[in-house]
């Protein structure tokens, strides 16, 4: 079977190849054209369904709620519609329980002609997610589209129980453009696509603990890991002070690791430490070849569930 890029579809089309044929029933599809009351007013083009899709499906005959971001317009970028969507999605799953909440996360982040209201709404959505998982109903990502998952939503992904990456998807707070503008290309050349996928890409994520699968660039792909997450997360695992306390003390031990005195390439450096074999490969390697090479100093508790 010819494989179908993830990063090449739009979110639509992501939907109907990964879902159960036929199985997507939209709220609040274009033809309702709830838009952002704001962008007219700046004389911004609006978008009929403000940049997502929100509805019920079917995986694997399990009902699901799913949202899917259109990085096509604005970046994915988070408005105050945009937003209500996906915390109106999260809501109603609270109340009807279906077997998981999947996100098709595709955003640069806040929407900056909305920026106060996106802030607001990118903070609903984090509790939204959190709510969910705390009733017990897991709630998965889905990284690889062309815009990754940056600023507010590279959070909100962070906030969900389970991850899952293609090697071209990107997760990181602030955006290799972002950080080139505030501290200058000599902290950041966001030019440089070796540089910005070593650092925010799917290997590294992968490699560093911050996803929980990873796979290639394929719509069945991901919908095969999707499928093993809700096998793996019959139910939600809700945020608690312990694996706070346990999230902390992982990332303090990874920044122990890139101390002063390294030097060279940082992300290379960290996966040595992290006794990744073949660190310098990694870039080079098919993603077969990297999965096997993350190590219990990486993501102590996701390694063992995944692989005994």
């Amino acid at each position: 079977m010819t494989a179908t890029s993830y990063a090449e579809c739009a979110a639509r089309e992501r939907l109907a190849l990964l879902l159960d044929p036929g199985s997507f029933h939209e709220w609040l599809p274009p033809q309702e054209r709830v838009m952002s009351p704001h962008l007219a007013q700046l004389g911004v083009p609006s978008a009929f369904d403000d940049g997502v899709a929100v509805g019920r499906a079917a995986l694997a005959g399990r009902t699901i709620f799913v949202a899917a971001q259109e990085g096509a317009f604005m970046g994915g970028g988070v408005g105050e519609v945009h937003g209500a969507k996906l915390v109106g999605l999260l809501r109603r799953a609270q109340r009807e329980r279906p077997a998981a909440v999947l996100l098709l996360l595709d955003s640069g982040g806040v929407r900056l002609h909305e920026a106060n209201a996106g802030l607001i709404a990118v903070s609903e959505v984090m509790r939204a997610v959190l709510d969910v998982r705390d009733a017990g109903i897991p709630v998965i990502g889905l990284i690889g589209a062309a815009n990754g998952c940056f600023g507010g939503m590279g959070i909100v992904a962070r906030c969900t129980d389970f991850v899952v990456m293609s090697d071209l998807g990107r997760l990181a707070m602030s955006g290799p453009e972002v950080i080139e503008a505030s501290n200058g290309v000599e902290e950041f050349d966001a030019r440089d696509r070796a540089l910005v996928w070593r650092t925010t890409g799917g290997k590294h994520r992968w490699l560093s603990g911050d996803c929980d699968a990873l796979v290639e660039d394929d719509v069945a792909a991901f919908r095969r890991a999707a499928i093993a997450a809700m096998d793996s997360l019959p139910t939600s695992r809700p945020v608690t002070i312990e694996a706070l306390e346990t999230e902390h003390a992982l990332l303090a031990h990874r920044l122990s690791l890139l101390d002063a005195a390294v030097t060279g390439d940082d992300a290379q450096a960290l996966w040595t430490r992290l006794g990744v074999a073949q660190a310098a490969q990694v870039p080079d390697l098919d993603v077969a070849d990297v999965v096997p090479l993350r190590t219990l100093a990486a993501a102590p508790q996701t390694v063992q569930r995944l692989h005994g």
